[in-house]
C-alpha cells in the first residue's frame, strides 16, 4: 500500500514551510533514519528523515517550492515489495502547495537531534509531525490578522478586540493617517488640510467629494466645486432615540487598511521594486502586530555604571587558560558586555520571582528557572536563540553557548527547542552606538530588556562630577503579569548586579 509522506509541523506554531532540497530522488530506497529533505521554516534549515522502509514512487512537491501547507502531500513511497510506478498512481493527490487534507500516516520524523517527547522543566515541548494544539488555557495564536476578500483580494485587519466589535459608541475611531474615513462605506479618503477645513466649515462631507488632486486626492478645488453644487452635504447627527427605544445598530466596522493597490499609486511608477516576503518576514510582522495589539506594554528605564564590570570582564579574560586550534593558541572563552547582561537578567529574575512570570487567560505561569532569550540579527529579519537555565551557569559557560548559537542561528541550523520558549529576552544595539530604545515583547515572556552602547558620561558623585561609563537600558514589561512596582523592583536588581560584577561570580 502506498505511503503518503506529508509535510511535517517542524514546530507548534509553523503553518507552511518551504521545501528546500530533496536528498532523495524517485527509485531510491531508504530506510528509517535516512535523511531524505531539507525544509525550510521562518526560522531555520532543518533536516527530516523518513521512519518508514520503501523505494521513493514520487517526488510531489519539487525541491524549491515555497508555502508548501503542514499535511500537505509531499512525495509518496511504495512499501516494500510493491511496484514503485503502481504506488505512484495509487498515493494520494492533494495539492502539495495549497493542501489541507488530513495526515493519515506520518512518514517523515522530526528533525534530528529532536527532543524527548516527554516535558522537561524549563525547556520547550518538541515539534512533532502533528499539528499542536495550544496548551489549555493558553489563547490560540491568529495564523494572521487579516481575512482577503475574495473579490477584491484586499486584505482587511480585525480589531484587537476579541470579538470583532467595533470601539464603543462615542469613541472616534482613529485613523492612522491623515485621511477621512467614509461613514458610509469605511474607506479612508486623502484630502488636503485646506480642502477638509473648507468642507468641515460648509458642512460638506469630504469622503463623498471626488478628488482631482494626485492620486485622487481632494483638493481646495473640489470642495468648492461640491459647494457650488449643493452636494456632498454631510448627513445630519441623529435625534437621541426616546427611552424604552430599540438599540440603535451596531457601529461601523473599523476602516480598512491600505491595500497594496493604494499603498503602490503613492509612488510614481519604476521607483520602487518589489520584494515578495519570504516566511521569516511574514512570521515577524504577525507576531509584532500580535504582542502590540495584544500585550499592554509600559516601560521603565535606568542608567548603570559599567566601570566595575569592565575592570571585572578585563581580569576575567585575562585569566582564561588557552587551547590549541587550528589558528594556534587561543583563549577558552572571551566574555562579552552582552554575556554578563545576560548573566545579570537572569541572577535578576531570580531574585525577583514574581516577576519571571508568563500571561495567560486562566493562570500567572510562575517560572522556576532564568531562561533568557537572546536577539541575534540574521539575514532577512532575527531570530532569538534561548540560554537555558542562565542563573545556574558561568559566566564562561554562557559565552560559548551564545557564541555557538549565534554562530548556527545566523546559517538557519537552530533547533525549534533552541529558540522557542524562554521566560524573558535581552535586546542589545549597543554595538551600534544607539543610547537607548525600547524593545517589542515576545509572547510568552512578559519582560524584555533593551540594552544601549556604554559611554563616558558625567556624573555627580559626592557632589562632585566625575566621568563615569554609563550604559542605559529600558524594560518592556507586560502590565497583565508585572505591574510598575514589580518591574521597577526587577530593574533595580539588575542594576544592582551590573553595578556589583562579583555577585555574578558566587
Amino acid at each position: 500500500m502506498p505511503i503518503n509522506i506529508t509535510m511535517p509541523a517542524l514546530s507548534p506554531t509553523m503553518e507552511e514551510g518551504n521545501l528546500s532540497k530533496w536528498l532523495v530522488k524517485e527509485g531510491d530506497k531508504v530506510s528509517p533514519g535516512d535523511v531524505i529533505a531539507e525544509i525550510e521554516t521562518d526560522k531555520a534549515t532543518m533536516e527530516v528523515e523518513a521512519v518508514d522502509e520503501g523505494t521513493v514512487a514520487k517526488l510531489v512537491v519539487p525541491a524549491g517550492t515555497e508555502g508548501v501547507k503542514v499535511n500537505a502531500l509531499i512525495a509518496i513511497l511504495a512499501g516494500e515489495g510493491e511496484d514503485a510506478g503502481a504506488a505512484a498512481k495509487g498515493g494520494g493527490d492533494a495539492a502539495p502547495a495549497k493542501a489541507d487534507a488530513k495526515q493519515d500516516k506520518a512518514s517523515i520524523s522530526p528533525p534530528v537531534g529532536e527532543m524527548s517527547t516527554k516535558s522537561t522543566e524549563g525547556g520547550a515541548a518538541p515539534p512533532t509531525s502533528q499539528s499542536v494544539a495550544p496548551p489549555s488555557g493558553l489563547p490560540a495564536i491568529s495564523p494572521t490578522r487579516g481575512e482577503i476578500s475574495q473579490s477584491s483580494g484586499e486584505r482587511t485587519f480585525a480589531s484587537p478586540n476579541a470579538s470583532g466589535t467595533a470601539p464603543p459608541s462615542g469613541l472616534p475611531a482613529i485613523s492612522p493617517t491623515r485621511g477621512e474615513i467614509s461613514q458610509s462605506s469605511g474607506e479612508r479618503t486623502f484630502a488636503s488640510p485646506l480642502a477638509r477645513r473648507i468642507a468641515k466649515d460648509a458642512g460638506v462631507d469630504v469622503s463623498a467629494v471626488t478628488g482631482t488632486g494626485p492620486h485622487g486626492r481632494v483638493v481646495k478645488a473640489d470642495v468648492e466645486a461640491a459647494i457650488a453644487g449643493g452636494g456632498a452635504k454631510a448627513a445630519p447627527a441623529a435625534k437621541a432615540a426616546p427611552a424604552g427605544a430599540a438599540a440603535p445598530a451596531a457601529p461601523a466596522a473599523a476602516p480598512k487598511a491600505m491595500s497594496d493597490e493604494q499603498v503602490l499609486k503613492l509612488f510614481a511608477e519604476g521607483s520602487y521594486e518589489l520584494v515578495p516576503h519570504d516566511n521569516m518576514r511574514k512570521t515577524i510582522a504577525r507576531r509584532l502586530v500580535e504582542a502590540k495589539t495584544t500585550i499592554p506594554h509600559f516601560y521603565l528605564t535606568l542608567d548603570c555604571e559599567l566601570d566595575a564590570l569592565l575592570a571585572l570582564r578585563t581580569q576575567i579574560n585575562a585569566a582564561a587558560p588557552t587551547k590549541k586550534t587550528d589558528k594556534g593558541e587561543a583563549p577558552v572563552y572571551k566574555l562579552s558586555v552582552n554575556d554578563m547582561v545576560i548573566k545579570a537578567m537572569a541572577m535578576a529574575l531570580m531574585a525577583v520571582p514574581d516577576a519571571n512570570a508568563s500571561w495567560t487567560e486562566s493562570a500567572m505561569v510562575k517560572h522556576k528557572h532564568a531562561d533568557v532569550g537572546v536577539a541575534v540579527s540574521i539575514p532577512g529579519g532575527l531570530i532569538t536563540p534561548i540560554i537555558r537555565h542562565a542563573d545556574e551557569k558561568t559566566l564562561s559557560t554562557i559565552s560559548n553557548e551564545m557564541k555557538d548559537l549565534a554562530s548556527r542561528a545566523r546559517s538557519r541550523k537552530l533547533k525549534p527547542e533552541e529558540y522557542q520558549g524562554g521566560t524573558t529576552a535581552v535586546s542589545n544595539l549597543g554595538m551600534f552606538g544607539i543610547k537607548d530604545f525600547a524593545a517589542v515583547i515576545n509572547p510568552p515572556h512578559a519582560t524584555i530588556l533593551a540594552v544601549g552602547a556604554g559611554e563616558q558620561r558625567p556624573v555627580v558623585k559626592n557632589g562632585e562630577i566625575k566621568i563615569a561609563n554609563i550604559m542605559s537600558v529600558t524594560l518592556s514589561t507586560d502590565h497583565r503579569a508585572v505591574d510598575g512596582a514589580l518591574g521597577a523592583e526587577l530593574l533595580v536588581a539588575f542594576k544592582r548586579m551590573i553595578e556589583n560584577p562579583m555577585g555574578m561570580l558566587v
